[in-house]
């Protein structure tokens, strides 16, 4: 089950991080959409749902502006999910773990960025021969070579070998310090979420958000729940303006 789940998660990242198309991509580096493969072969698909959302909302406000990855999602998702699975870690102590493989996958695109450097240098020299399979090798068949010498290792050796580690670490620590994992967990993809209203840029989107929270907090509605009434609302703003905007074309 761990080389599986290991190999998987090595797979995903290399695959994922080689860009097979922006909207395809956007899709394979999501943890929600990761925690459905490692839950079916873990054999419970809801825990691995539940944690994979909430690694979701800490990123859900994510944008890389000008290409530049900040923080790198799909690394924490294929450590986080597998190892939260395995040493059956809550949702908010592997939202914690999460976050630090998030940080390191950046440094790990700023080494991919420098080594691709070369293929560029070279991509010129063979332009200047007019070889245009040399220029295709540079853009894209030797960079996902040398994508999977860095994205396949850490992500199979950290599930493979790491989850003793990660439990003795858990282990050892003390009862202050996983509390406060778990509660800096909870908090966290309310930060996320916090951000994706910050990039929406709309005030007036503010007291959506804070009666979807009251409806889920107070009236114990489902997300799902809370999620089919808003896009109820939505719909019907939409629906007034436009035939606001209607009438007052006709006048």
């Amino acid at each position: 089950m761990k080389l599986v789940m290991s190999i998987i998660a090595g797979l995903w990242y290399w695959i994922g991080l080689s860009r097979p198309g922006y909207t395809l991509q956007n899709f394979i580096i999501q943890p929600l959409t990761m925690s459905v493969v490692f839950g079916l072969i873990y054999g419970d698909v809801k825990s691995a749902l539940i944690i994979g959302a909430g690694i979701e909302m800490v990123y859900v406000g994510l944008v890389h502006t000008g290409g530049n990855v900040s923080v790198d999602e799909c690394l924490a998702g294929v450590i986080a999910i597998p190892l939260a699975l395995t040493l059956n870690l809550s949702a908010e102590t592997a939202i914690a773990l999460a976050v630090p493989f998030g940080l390191l996958g950046s440094l790990m695109d700023q080494l991919k960025r420098f080594i691709n450097g070369y293929f560029t240098t070279l991509a010129d020299k063979y332009a200047a021969e007019g070889n245009a399979k040399g220029i295709r090798n540079c853009a894209w068949v030797y960079p996902v070579i040398v994508g999977f010498f860095l994205r396949f290792p850490p992500a199979f050796i950290i599930n493979f070998f790491g989850a003793d580690l990660v439990q003795s670490a858990l282990d050892s620590m003390p009862v202050w310090l996983t509390n406060g994992m778990s509660v800096a967990g909870g908090v966290l993809p309310a930060l996320g979420f916090s951000i994706s209203m910050i990039v929406i840029g709309k005030k007036n989107y503010i007291p959506f958000f804070i009666v979807g929270f009251f409806l889920i907090q107070y009236f114990e509605i489902s997300i799902i729940g809370a999620a089919i009434f808003g896009v109820c609302i939505s719909l019907l703003i939409v629906l007034l303006r436009r035939e606001s905007n209607l009438k007052e074309g006709e006048a």
